[in-house]
């Protein structure tokens, strides 16, 4: 495929790293990760071969839900610098090759915020409107209590007013009225100041609640809110036409589709939506050991509009939620990764991350993350994943996946050298410590966890049929292998083996001579059935180019 062609579209073929500055890099030993720190780190990145990276909430905070509580959506919290920091940060990404997303955290405020500070003032405020109040909780209203271990309810009383205010996730971070034309003025004036100042977008965080307007007294009245994310997405084609926006849509599929629009096919609403659904019976499947369960939702997905595309993850930086899958289900699945009570979370995911889930073992980490950047869809990592970091079940909630950044066998892992008391969270500790898994020993071992995720980058890049192309699930017979291939100008082949048992199958591949293999050295000849003859180890996965 000509790469003037796919270059324009650049979040098709995109390689997603997020990560949290205040956990990453730490410059001035207060014990706080920064810009500049980050900055100094950015070849880590690019050697990586990232080609976006998604920045968590790094504006100014009580930092009472890890910054996604925020008092100020034009600034930088000081604990992690200054606009000037963020500039020479966007200014050295950019040197690089490397695009910059953040995280656009609009659906609520914290209840420090000037603006809630005033419209819960009064009742005549003149931000009253920019929040949700309600004399009594609405009968009609939202329904499902986010954090059910935090929260009782969707609404808290204002006793100074005598009104309730909707809040979705906690009850300091009071939720946006964002049917009020003024707030919605505001937002895109958000978004033009961080694009003016280098961003490629943002990741949209809970699409769904964004747009909600159930129990507000004109719903009736109000305007289709998917109007409103179209509309925000024409915003940022007039300022930049190769901006995205990435949204967290948890759905089904037949609901998460209508996030992407579909304006004469191309789509005109978010850019990528996260496959929530792929990542859960993903899980499934590896609990099993059996394809079933990934095969099925990978023939289900629906095609995104043409420009659209699904993004493709491991774990992100919530827990790893399970909600789609039946109970039964989910009982497999915590069964076979997350045993023991404190490993999950609100009965409905995990707070552990991938190698610990395996116990530490390399084929089948390896494997998974092959699954990661071959399936279809662009591949997002959560910082860490790809020197094979894991969790501390010590911190508080979600935030035992949020660990600081493992760089070497130093101090605090080489994250910090303030006292560990200092820490946003406490380092990794036992086998999957800083001692045994950091970057300063990986990159210099070519057997690493870090050089198997490089390879599956530069492969993955050398290989755009894999976003591009058509996508077919393989029927080989076999229960445990997932075969699929993806067609555009050439036809790239995966097979992956979610087994502890050795396979041999016959992979169909009538009209090809030939199988090239990608990961590893070798060619696999096409009988005269029209078949090759594959096998795979235990966790085995191997990729072919078709001739």
């Amino acid at each position: 495929m000509k790469l003037t062609n796919t270059s324009d579209v650049w979040w098709k073929n995109a390689v997603v790293y997020c990560l949290d500055v205040e956990t990453y890099a730490d410059s001035n030993g207060d014990g706080h990760g920064d810009f500049r720190g980050l900055t100094q780190r950015i070849d880590h990145l690019h050697k990586l071969g990232v080609t976006c990276l998604w920045l968590m909430p790094f504006y100014p905070s009580p930092d009472r839900d890890d910054g996604y509580d925020i008092t100020d959506f034009y600034g930088v919290d000081p604990r992690l610098g200054t606009l000037g920091d963020f500039v020479e940060f966007m200014r050295t990404a950019r040197d690089r090759g490397i695009r910059v997303i953040a995280d656009l955290v609009v659906n609520h405020t914290s209840d420090q915020h000037p603006w809630f500070t005033e419209s819960r003032s009064s009742k005549d405020s003149a931000k009253r409107d920019w929040y949700v109040w309600a004399d009594e909780p609405p009968e009609d209203g939202p329904q499902g209590v986010v954090f059910p271990d935090q929260e009782t309810s969707l609404w808290q009383l204002d006793e100074p007013t005598g009104q309730y205010y909707l809040h979705r996730f906690y009850h300091y971070q009071p939720d946006l009225n964002v049917a009020n034309p003024e707030v919605r003025d505001e937002i895109v004036r958000i978004m033009g100041f961080w694009m003016e100042l280098g961003l490629s977008g943002f990741r949209v965080d809970a699409v769904p609640f964004l747009l909600e307007t159930d129990g507000q007294l004109d719903a009736a009245n109000l305007p289709d809110p998917h109007d409103y994310l179209c509309d925000l997405r024409a915003f940022l084609n007039r300022r930049n036409g190769e901006s995205v926006l990435l949204g967290e849509v948890n759905l089904p599929y037949t609901d998460a589709m209508k996030f992407f629009g579909n304006a004469k096919g191309v789509g005109d609403e978010l850019t990528m939506c996260f496959d929530f659904i792929g990542m859960q019976q993903m899980y499934l499947s590896l609990a099993r050991q059996d394809s079933g369960a990934l095969a099925r939702s990978l023939t289900e997905r629906p095609k995104p509009p043409r420009d659209a595309h699904w993004a493709t993850f491991v774990r992100n930086h919530d827990e790893l939620t399970l909600d789609k899958l039946t109970e039964y289900e989910r009982k497999e699945v915590f069964a076979a990764f997350g045993p023991d009570k404190d490993m999950q979370l609100y009965d409905r995911g995990l707070r552990r991350r991938l190698p610990s889930m395996l116990d530490g073992d390399q084929r089948r980490i390896r494997m998974v993350y092959s699954l990661l950047f071959a399936l279809p869809g662009t591949p997002v990592l959560f910082y860490g994943e790809e020197i094979g970091m894991a969790e501390n079940l010590a911190a508080e909630g979600r935030l035992a996946v949020r660990t600081p950044m493992q760089w070497d066998t130093g101090v605090n892992g080489g994250f910090s050298t303030a006292d560990a008391k200092a820490l946003p969270g406490p380092v990794v500790e036992g086998k999957f410590s800083p001692k045994h898994v950091n970057v300063a020993q990986q990159q210099r071992d070519p057997e690493s966890l870090l050089a198997w995720i490089r390879l599956l980058v530069e492969r993955y890049r050398d290989c755009p049929e894999l976003a591009w192309g058509e996508f077919q699930v393989l029927d080989v017979d076999e229960p445990a292998v997932l075969a699929h291939r993806c067609d555009a100008d050439g036809t790239v082949v995966a097979v992956h083996n979610l087994s502890d048992a050795d396979v041999e199958f016959k992979l169909p591949m009538k009209d090809f001579a030939r199988l090239e293999d990608l990961l590893q050295d070798g060619t696999t000849k096409v009988l005269k059935s029209g078949t090759a003859k594959i096998a795979l180890p235990p966790y085995g996965c191997r990729w072919f180019r078709a001739t």
